[in-house]
């Protein structure tokens, strides 16, 4: 199967005599990065014309570090020298005039043909690392829970065996560290010096773990203004050598579209969208929402989460789910167990293990992730908290 990035769906009749019956037409990168990641058999992604050749290049550099055995050709009316420098310095392999059928076909040939290659070398090593599964948490709002529910998840996550790292994005006011009473030996701002050659020694050089659940804690540095020191390209080598190294990475997040949590969000696997009974948090979500449309996200691998539930506010769950045009996959009731555990710093899903919060998180993580990502899973009798909700 070839994958041809374009905006126009109907662009696969154009190119059949090159690439072939089996073309997919996508019209976003992270589709096509998911398109990849869930896929060892995807080898070509070919770029049309109407894809700038900025963002064409910022996919190949990404497909270069995570699949280096995919090719990627770009399609262009004329070929520039500029842009032909450009392309083959971020990893495509050819480019090609768009009108010239014969010379496409030559130059899948010649991809596949190194594709083979590269997948033969691969199998004779035994080098294809594990690929872990990135889990963003984001809100439009902050006070909502976002960091609580991020730790409290990691946690269980890291408690139930799998090898978990916890990211914490707010590079300005993260409180995942004072939250868990860990002192990091490095902070993400110690990455920057690493970056282009991050390994695993690089990022255990900065990771905290939480001796109580074995979970790998990234912090941001103490001083705000080194937040503005962290360029996103360094978060995203960040995520792509953890996920190389864990099972699960969870990324905490500020209540902005940062440049940062853009990057997270365009590399993860699932995003939990976190809101409670308020309209601020109700309108603020559904404008992210929007945002994550426009953006071209995958809305299969969103979960939104409603915190601090059963509250008599005067704002019910049904009236969250007509507002966000979205179902409420899981509820987290209120309780003033979950700040006091907090306080003392231990995630309340492993201190209090019969306290409703902790069950209801206990299976998001469970079901919307462990499960979501063919983890099995013990099936216990459900309590009601973490329901998963449908509208017809």
């Amino acid at each position: 199967m070839t994958i041809l990035w374009s905006l126009d769906p109907r662009v696969s009749e154009t190119y059949r005599f090159a690439l072939g019956g089996g073309v997919a037409v996508l019209t976003h990168a992270p589709h096509i990065t998911k398109a990849v990641d869930e896929s060892a058999d995807q080898h070509l992604v070919v770029i049309g014309l109407d894809i700038g050749v900025d963002p064409a290049c910022e996919l190949a550099e990404r497909l270069r570090v995570d699949r280096p055995e995919v090719g990627v050709l770009l399609l262009r009316q004329r070929i520039d020298v500029n842009v032909l420098a450009q392309a083959l310095r971020s990893g495509i392999r050819e480019v090609v005039q768009s009108d010239d059928q014969t010379t496409l076909a030559d130059a899948v040939r010649r991809s596949e043909q190194l594709t083979a290659q590269l997948v033969g070398e691969g199998a004779g090593r035994g080098d294809r690392e594990s690929h872990g599964r990135i889990i963003t948490v984001f809100s439009a709002k902050g006070s909502v829970g976002k960091t609580t529910l991020s730790t409290n998840i990691a946690a269980h996550l890291a408690a139930s065996g799998a090898r978990t790292l916890l990211v914490d994005l707010d590079l300005m006011f993260g409180d995942v560290a004072i939250s868990l009473q860990l002192v990091p030996a490095g902070t993400v701002s110690d990455l920057v010096g690493m970056r282009g050659h991050l390994d695993r020694a690089g990022l255990e050089s900065v990771v905290a773990t939480h001796e109580q659940t074995g979970l790998d804690v990234i912090a941001p540095s103490s001083d705000p203004a080194d937040a503005e020191r962290v360029p996103a390209d360094v978060i995203l080598e960040l995520l792509r050598t953890a996920r190389t190294h864990y099972t699960y990475v969870v990324v905490d997040t500020p209540p902005s579209f940062t440049e940062h949590v853009l990057t997270a969000l365009d590399v993860s696997d699932l995003t939990l969208l976190v809101a409670t009974l308020d309209i601020p948090a109700v309108k603020n979500l559904r404008l992210a929402i929007n945002t994550l449309d426009t953006l071209g996200a995958s809305k299969d691998s969103r979960v939104i989460v409603l915190n601090r539930s059963g509250i008599k506010v005067g704002l019910d769950v049904d009236e969250v789910e007509t507002a966000l045009k979205q179902s409420v996959s899981v509820s987290i009731p209120n309780d003033l167990g979950v700040p006091k555990a907090a306080n003392r710093g231990y995630p309340i899903v492993v201190q209090d293990q019969r306290n409703p919060a902790a069950v209801a998180m206990r299976e998001l993580a469970d079901q919307e992730v462990r499960a979501r990502f063919g983890e099995p899973v013990e099936q216990g009798p459900r309590r009601g908290f973490g329901r998963r909700r449908s509208r017809a």
